[in-house]
């Protein structure tokens, strides 16, 4: 038992987080994370339309407060926060998860290139997404509807759409991990000491 212990904390995936579900939650991180990635690997979305360097990402709420207070008060920290809050690092944490979820919900009911391949494609990210949601959110956060904030304009030409996408995916990538490391700080008890 102790290996596994020691197997999960090195793999810088989520440790579980200290509630009933934590299994099943730090399962659905690490599946979230494994699904964008697939996401990106296919050749039915992204295959050679965005440039490494085109990566669009929402707001950096998150990263701000999901940040460890020791490393706010670094010198290589750009903003401060006077203490780390975990309910609102977790609220962040589901606004983000609640863009992601409208974006693709409203992507996917915009002019495809392959709807077969692409539905099949997204499909199991949004599902992870609304488990998450439903069953993971560590504090009462409410219902989060971003259909204001989410890049749901998408345009008649799937071309586009489809580069639009991919490069809001890669964003999701990167977003993916900060939130996979953010719920195994909260997860350490670190911020509790």
């Amino acid at each position: 038992m102790l290996m596994l212990l020691n197997w999960r904390t090195s793999t810088g995936l989520p440790l579980p987080p200290p509630s009933a579900n934590s299994a099943q939650c730090a399962s659905l991180f690490r599946s979230l994370l494994r699904s964008v990635t697939d996401v990106l690997k296919s050749e039915d979305l992204c295959f050679s339309l965005i440039k490494s360097s085109e990566m669009p990402m929402r707001s950096s709420e998150t990263v701000w407060a999901c940040t460890p207070a020791s490393a706010q008060n670094s010198s290589c920290a750009m903003l401060t926060n006077s203490s780390f809050s975990e309910n609102e690092c977790v609220m962040n944490i589901m606004r983000d998860l609640a863009y992601y979820q409208t974006a693709i919900d409203t992507y996917l009911q915009s002019p495809l290139h392959k709807p077969e391949k692409e539905k099949t494609l997204l499909g199991p990210t949004l599902g992870v997404i609304q488990d998450l949601r439903k069953n993971c959110s560590l504090v009462e956060t409410g219902e989060h509807n971003s259909f204001e904030d989410a890049p749901g304009r998408w345009e008649s030409d799937s071309f586009k759409n489809r580069q639009k996408m991919c490069k809001m995916m890669r964003g999701f990538h990167v977003r993916t991990i900060t939130i996979n490391r953010a719920v195994g700080y909260i997860s350490s008890g670190d911020h509790r000491k």
